[in-house]
């Protein structure tokens, strides 16, 4: 098995003014996803995240650390969550992402073990 993490980035847009059936039907697509990856693999992690207006980024500037509210850069797209899966390969991979909703671009990374 292969560990990969799948970044989710996506066009920031208000979920509270999502309409029922637009929410259930992201549930679904998660709910169809983690079962594929249950079958194939094992989901190690995932989780939301916050808005990137909550965001803090550190970065070290002529030997100084500066600290600045907001993301280390302007997008269009924020990076709104992330799954750590562990899965044979990565067209498996692939094709569990497919089931993701089709307004995310995700981005699939293999993860490195340091020795």
């Amino acid at each position: 098995m292969k560990r990969y993490l799948i970044l989710i980035a996506y066009e920031p847009w208000d979920w509270s003014a999502a309409p029922e059936e637009v929410r259930a039907a992201f549930f679904a697509q998660h709910g169809a996803f983690s079962a594929f990856v249950a079958e194939h693999g094992q989901e190690v992690a995932s989780a939301a995240l916050d808005d990137t207006d909550t965001a803090t980024t550190v970065r070290h500037v002529d030997g100084e650390v500066v600290v600045t509210d907001g993301p280390f850069a302007e997008t269009a797209e924020m990076i709104g969550g992330y799954y750590e899966v562990e899965l044979p390969d990565l067209d498996t991979a692939i094709a569990a992402v497919r089931l993701l909703p089709p307004s995310y671009s995700l981005e699939i990374r293999p993860i490195v073990t340091i020795t």
